[in-house]
């Protein structure tokens, strides 16, 4: 556990983040800013002014239909329709700051290590090491056939795919030193070809021959990110990742999570994992307000549009479910295990239904709501960092731009008025920043 916390903001390029219906919200914007540059970019002034970490893109890349085996709840309400690419905004956003870290999530299916290698590569050295990229075996049913796999790859499966797909990853980054790059003006020789490796790769499911096709970094790859919570994801995390984004919807849940992946870190001769769990704080000046807030968001959320977007997460269409009885059994599912076990049970480890489960997805998946005033939020979040020991938190909004501005003017002077926030960047990467 760190001296400080670490704060990420959360978003999707799509018209909401996790709220659902949030696009409809008399005071939201984020609609508009899909079509605006300037948007993302006040918002990542914003971020940088609070000193976060960063923003996290989440990705959801296909259209849910798992729901009743149609796409037409999904698009009927927005459940994360449309589906914006989000590479271009950490373009802009970190074009307009300094310090600010952009992760991306981006799936290992659809496209190959090769081209997925330029992409996050190719940003990474434009911002002078300000870029990470949350990996991910992509879970979605709709992303798979999308891309044209032609059905869904079988869990485990996805994450041996992932793995050989990072195989590539690495080959590329390491096959070019610094020292290879001469960019001599007199003698005309840009690079030295002696110190230059040509990957040759051929594995069970890729497939690479070439010359990188980005220079070295003198900041190394993007920050490496996993969020798999599975027992296959934690593997993958502790071959792979730096950060570990984790949600769990109640304590008990984050702790649990914590003691499991330092057991599978000492499993495998890690150190211990630096986790970021997701949050989602609802700031008003006053306790009332805030609740009243938290309730007419909700209230405004069809059940429909929430088991759409849940029957996509799951991998199972939960139209044949019985709201009113508890969801159980996550073994068949071919979507995210994780997120489904951590669906199924309250902080008692009691079984929930369907019908409670869908309310408390309603403003986010699983991710734990912190309900209050300013200093009733920033006394939360710290007491969840303190009893979990976890690195720190990525906050998911519920309409824009007005969540993250409750926070960077109400919330994070708390936190640093406490000594548990910097003040200032220690660093100008976002690997620096991140494990200070």
């Amino acid at each position: 556990m760190s001296s400080k916390m670490h704060l990420l903001q959360m978003f999707l390029h799509t018209s909401m983040t996790h709220t659902l219906m949030g696009w409809a919200d008399p005071i939201d914007q984020q609609l508009d800013g899909l079509e605006d540059y300037s948007y993302w970019q006040k918002l990542a002034l914003t971020l940088e002014r609070g000193r976060f970490d960063g923003a996290f893109f989440a990705d959801s890349p296909a259209t849910h239909g798992v729901y009743k085996e149609s796409v037409v709840p999904s698009v009927e309400w927005g459940v994360i329709w449309p589906n914006h690419d989000p590479m271009p905004l950490v373009a802009v956003m970190t074009a307009a700051t300094k310090h600010l870290g952009l992760g991306v999530t981006m799936s290992t299916n659809g496209t190959s290590p090769y081209l997925a290698t330029r992409r996050i590569s190719t940003l990474n050295y434009l911002s002078k090491g300000r870029v990470g990229w949350n990996i991910v075996s992509g879970f979605s049913q709709a992303e798979h056939l999308a891309c044209g796999l032609g059905q869904q790859i079988e869990h485990d499966e996805r994450y041996n795919m992932a793995d050989e797909f990072m195989e590539v990853c690495y080959l590329l980054w390491n096959s070019v030193p610094t020292s290879a790059i001469l960019r001599n003006k007199k003698t005309l020789r840009f690079a030295d070809p002696d110190q230059v490796k040509r990957v040759d790769f051929k594995g069970k499911y890729f497939q690479c021959k070439a010359v990188t096709p980005t220079l070295p970094s003198p900041y190394g790859h993007p920050v490496l990110f996993q969020a798999g919570s599975s027992g296959r994801g934690m593997q993958f995390a502790m071959k792979h990742a730096e950060v570990i984004f984790a949600i769990q919807n109640h304590v008990e849940g984050m702790k649990k999570t914590m003691v499991q992946l330092k057991a599978e870190a000492q499993k495998y001769g890690a150190s211990d994992p630096k986790v970021i769990f997701a949050l989602q704080p609802i700031v008003r000046s006053t306790e009332l307000e805030a609740r009243h807030r938290m309730e007419e968001l909700i209230e405004r959320i069809p059940l429909e549009a929430n088991l759409a977007r849940m029957s996509g997460v799951f991998g199972l269409d939960l139209s044949k479910f019985d709201p009113d009885k508890p969801l159980t059994d996550s073994a068949n599912s071919q979507g995210s295990r994780g997120l489904m076990a951590a669906a199924m049970t309250n902080e008692k480890g009691e079984s929930v239904t369907l019908r409670e489960v869908a309310k408390k997805w309603a403003l986010g998946p699983a991710i734990p709501l912190i309900v209050g005033t300013p200093e009733q939020v920033a006394s939360e979040i710290e007491r969840i960092w303190r009893e979990t020991g976890c690195h720190g938190f990525n906050l998911s909004p519920t309409t824009n731009p007005d969540s993250v501005e409750d926070l960077v003017n109400h919330v994070i002077p708390i936190l640093q008025k406490r000594g548990v926030f910097r003040t200032e960047y220690e660093a100008s990467t976002f690997r620096e920043n991140l494990m200070a």
